[in-house]
C-alpha cells in the first residue's frame, strides 16, 4: 500500500474512528528517516537532489531558481 492509498482510505475513515484507529496502528507508512524519500522540497515537493545545507530543504532546480534572490552568487 503506497503512502498515497493510506491517505485515501484514512480520509474514508474519518467518521468511523474506531475503524481507523486499528487501520492506523497496523498500516499507516513509516516515517523515513533515511534514503531518497526521506526530505522534500519545500518550494515544489520533488525528493531528489535535495539541498539542506544552510537548512536550505529546497531541490537543485528550485535552488537555481532562487539563489540570487536569497543571497548566494555564481562564481564561475
Amino acid at each position: 500500500m503506497t503512502a498515497s492509498d493510506w491517505k485515501k482510505v484514512a480520509e474514508q475513515l474519518k467518521n468511523k474512528p474506531v475503524v481507523m484507529q486499528k487501520f492506523t496502528r497496523f498500516n499507516k507508512p513509516k516515517d523515513r528517516k533515511q534514503g531518497v524519500a526521506a526530505f522534500k522540497c519545500e518550494r515544489c515537493g520533488r525528493f531528489g537532489a535535495h539541498i539542506s545545507q544552510y537548512n536550505l530543504n529546497l531541490c537543485r532546480q528550485c535552488f537555481r531558481e532562487i539563489a540570487e534572490e536569497i543571497g548566494f552568487k555564481k562564481y564561475s
